[in-house]
């Protein structure tokens, strides 16, 4: 019979990795932190102009409508436009009074000055509105970065007069 010797492995001195986990999350968190905090800055950013934009819909559309019935005395139709504009910002919970809102020719000879809405000449012209808000007054966080920046948006229409009958 044979007889089997024993093997032994040659022993080696175990590594230590006790404080590696701790130096890899030292390494990687502040990376981290900073790709999550600038998805939340960024999407707070897109969630603002999409509010914006809506509001500016809204305010087109209803800049095309009949309103000779619907603004009240002592008021031009561009302060309502302007006006609705506003609470429709305000109610998408956003500071409406801190937002700058500006009704200008879109295009032509005219393009960028105020487009007033009373103007008969005004009929079939395309008119840009426009609303700009700081960052700083709207986001999350209190990023330097983000601190001068503005949140524009603007949408052009062509005026006209749909009138609703009843």
């Amino acid at each position: 019979m044979r007889r089997r010797l024993p093997v032994s492995i040659p022993s080696r001195p175990e590594s230590r990795r006790d404080g590696t986990a701790t130096v890899e999350f030292a390494l990687v968190a502040p990376l981290f932190m900073m790709i999550v905090l600038g998805m939340v800055e960024m999407s707070r950013a897109l969630d603002v102009s999409t509010n914006l934009t809506a509001a500016l819909r809204e305010g087109g559309r209803l800049a095309t409508m009949d309103y000779e019935n619907s603004v009240p005395a002592g008021m031009t139709i561009n302060q309502k436009i302007v006006q609705d504009i506003r609470n429709m910002i305000k109610a998408s919970g956003l500071p409406g009074d801190q937002v700058t809102i500006t009704i200008t020719h879109a295009n032509g000879a005219q393009a960028g000055q105020n487009f007033d809405f009373s103007d008969p000449n005004n009929n079939l012209k395309y008119f840009k509105l426009t609303a700009q808000v700081n960052y700083s007054d709207v986001g999350f966080l209190s990023a330097k970065i983000m601190s001068n920046q503005k949140v524009t948006t603007s949408l052009v229409f062509r005026m006209g007069r749909t009138t609703l009958s009843t």
